[in-house]
């Protein structure tokens, strides 16, 4: 499972270990579940990495992960979880994070009393 970062831990629900679990082993019987919809481009239909094999390409060992297909940690409904090898998990929320970073700093500008330049 990848860490949770310790600002987002109160978004998780207290059961979310036992969700996770069942979405990657249960579910997905320790296989990534992406079809492509990471856009690496890499893979045609589902991801062949499983957990803790070599990943293909690479050969780094792989960890399954769970994405929130909406980017919500709160939602947790099966329908919106998707078990992926941490690089199509990573390219999935490529553009998620760039977001979040810039939020990030544009606050940061803004407390700080600088005027922000892609206002």
């Amino acid at each position: 499972m990848s860490p949770i970062r310790p600002e987002n831990r109160d978004r998780y629900p207290a059961d979310w270990p036992d969700i996770s679990r069942r979405i990657r082993f249960e579910r997905a019987a320790g296989r990534c579940e992406c079809l492509g919809e990471c856009g690496r481009g890499t893979h045609t239909g589902r991801c062949p990495n499983a957990n803790g094999s070599p990943a293909y390409g690479t050969g780094s060992r792989v960890v399954l992960t769970v994405a929130h297909l909406d980017h919500t940690p709160e939602n947790c409904d099966p329908a919106n979880l998707r078990a992926m090898c941490q690089a199509c998990h990573l390219h999935y929320d490529r553009d998620h994070h760039a977001e979040t970073r810039a939020r990030t700093r544009r606050a940061a500008i803004e407390a700080s009393g600088q005027l922000a330049l892609d206002a």
